[in-house]
């Protein structure tokens, strides 16, 4: 599964990278430049949970065997589910040019509201589909103890989702009237 999973994760990247648009590429290329210093621990935190800390607790869980064994049927459907949360993450990539790896108003880029693709659904899609990946993964990689760091990643975005929110609307223009229109922030009916 573990290999399974890296092909579909390097397959979507490529992609993904390949369709960019150069603007957004150099954007998200800053990584942490241009960022306030508690979004950039934050992110760093998330990131640190959602990636080495899944793949660590699911590879120690597997090794030791601390989880019971999973059913095949199951891990599929996770990663079924993973590559589907991952590649609705790139769609919200791909339709918003300001994609960025920090919270900022991209001022110089013309930064404005992007309210098409998967943003006509929930108003932060990239963190939707991230958060569906990262949720399924360890469950995909047959172990239930990926799902603690898995679930502490999530509450770190959902930290940083309320920042963003503060900082769209405090410095985007348009962005309190999308947020009007498109009440959900990462599912629908929900939150």
């Amino acid at each position: 599964m573990a290999w399974a999973y890296l092909t579909g994760f390097a397959a979507t990247s490529v992609v993904a990278l390949a369709t960019a648009s150069p603007g957004l590429v150099a954007e998200r290329s800053r990584l942490l430049g241009g960022g306030e210093r508690d979004d950039v621990v934050l992110s760093l935190a998330f990131f640190l949970l959602l990636y080495p800390a899944i793949w660590v607790a699911c590879g120690l869980d597997r090794r030791f065997g601390a989880s019971p064994a999973l059913p095949l049927a199951l891990e599929l459907a996770a990663l079924a589910l993973f590559l589907a949360g991952y590649a609705f993450a790139l769609w919200a990539m791909r339709v918003n040019a300001f994609f960025s790896t920090m919270v900022r108003i991209q001022r110089e880029r013309g930064h404005h509201v992007v309210d098409r693709g998967p943003y006509r659904f929930v108003r932060h899609p990239g963190y939707a589909g991230a958060l569906l990946a990262h949720l399924a993964l360890p469950l995909a990689l047959g172990s239930l103890w990926g799902l603690v760091p898995a679930a502490l990643g999530c509450v770190g975005v959902a930290l940083r989702i309320v920042g963003e929110e503060r900082t769209l609307r405090g410095g985007l223009a348009g962005y309190t009237e999308y947020a009007a229109r498109v009440r959900w922030r990462l599912l629908p009916g929900a939150w």
